[in-house]
């Protein structure tokens, strides 16, 4: 079975500590990386950029607004990684990903470290 673990901190806390503090930080999670890659765990992983460089596309309603700001009551159903030259571009999937799935909204978010990891699940389900 398969599980998206999604992490939250307070971006104030983050956002402040100094460079070696994170590079600390991210030295000590390269350890669990590791372990979890050696045991064939490891999956694609993203560290998101700032909630404040969010973009959501409120598909029913056409709209762009600056921030994470989706509605409480819906849940997260999925998660993708795009390479796109920018914001425009990656609007442009959100909207194409409206046609297929109506409703909700999509939160746009930069990824400011990507470490994709190296394993296909060998029994993954399709829903």
């Amino acid at each position: 079975m398969l599980y998206a673990i999604i992490c939250y901190h307070d971006e104030n806390i983050v956002g402040s500590w100094t460079k070696e503090e994170d590079d600390a930080v991210m030295a000590r999670l390269h350890k669990v990386h590791e372990k979890l890659a050696r045991n064939g765990q490891l999956g694609p992983t993203a560290r998101l950029s700032p909630t404040r460089t969010a973009t959501t596309y409120l598909k029913d309603q056409g709209r762009v607004i600056d921030g994470p700001y989706a509605e409480i009551k819906e849940q997260l159903l999925g998660f993708y990684t795009v390479d796109v030259a920018d914001r425009d571009e990656a609007l442009q999937i959100a909207r194409d990903l409206t046609e297929a799935n109506p409703g909700g909204a999509y939160e746009l978010r930069p990824i400011s470290l990507f470490l994709p990891g190296d394993f296909t699940p060998a029994a993954a389900e399709t829903a």
